[in-house]
């Protein structure tokens, strides 16, 4: 029914193909990025990863089925994505259609390194079904962008993302490629979240209110504290959980044992405290 049904419903939903359903826009808005047609970004400011998402869908049906036709018209889609790509790697299109002078000025809510995220997934998911790694050498690109501009170094900014899914993605980036830095990244945005003064009120110095300057905040953003000292679930669970498998991820490869002891009573909060009897 998935691979049948479904994969390509979500085919004709990203290329707007369904009447009566909101339109996605969200291959256009690569096909406008990529010069291949004019027109303006539709959309929420995380769309890019719809298309990324499907692919990864695609990858993981190709594991179980082989289809030539489906990838085929995967590989269609890849082509568009690779010819969006700016040429210094950055790949989001709500900035390469909207203006470039805005990239990462807005990590809380613009979703650019989720983006970024999804992207790397998708990527290593089909390079791993497939063979072909097109795909994961523009994220890698994109990567490489980010880790240009992000880390613990002098003049990099030290921020991290609002919504939580490139530590994990860049996990799964270094352990196809071996490339140290996209480990290192995952390590810093882990280490960065929830330090004090927070970065995302210097991105949003009008959401501090006077008064309250010392409060802990960002716990829907699961920045409220650095991870180390997390040991309750909260916040939007889908980002508490990419984040949290990030962690994993990172007290794994760097035998990180503080960080475990906090994964470990990350997961007693969920399991114990806060799943419904449905697994919600």
């Amino acid at each position: 029914l998935v691979i049948d049904t479904v994969i390509p419903y979500q085919e004709k939903i990203l290329n707007d193909e369904i009447p009566g359903v909101e339109k996605s826009h969200a291959l256009a808005n690569f096909r406008i990025a990529a010069g291949l047609e004019e027109g303006e970004f539709y959309g929420m400011v995380f769309q890019d990863s719809d298309v990324a998402k499907w692919l990864e869908g695609v990858a993981y049906a190709l594991e179980v089925r082989p289809d030539p036709e489906l990838e085929e018209r995967a590989d269609k889609v890849i082509e568009i994505i690779e010819k969006a790509q700016q040429d210094d790697g950055y790949l989001d299109t709500y900035y390469i259609i909207n203006g470039k002078d805005k990239i990462f000025t807005n990590l809380k809510d613009h979703h650019e390194l989720y983006c970024m995220g999804h992207l790397i997934e998708g990527a290593v998911a089909y390079y791993e079904a497939t063979g072909k790694d097109k795909l994961l050498k523009a994220a890698a690109r994109f990567a490489d962008y980010a880790a240009a501009h992000f880390g613990p170094e002098e003049g990099k900014c030290k921020g991290y993302p609002g919504h939580e899914i490139a530590e994990m993605a860049l996990v799964r980036l270094y352990e196809v490629t071996k490339e140290p830095r996209y480990l290192e990244l995952s390590k810093f945005f882990i280490d960065e979240r929830g330090k004090r003064p927070y970065y995302f009120d210097k991105e949003h110095p009008e959401e501090v209110k006077k008064g309250h300057e010392n409060d802990l905040r960002y716990f829907y953003n699961q920045a409220h504290l650095p991870v180390r000292q997390q040991d309750e679930a909260v916040g939007h669970a889908v980002r508490a959980v990419y984040l949290y498998s990030g962690m994993a991820d990172i007290a794994r490869l760097t035998e990180d044992e503080t960080l475990y002891q906090s994964c470990e009573k990350l997961w007693d909060s969920i399991a114990n405290e806060k799943m419904y009897i449905t697994g919600g």
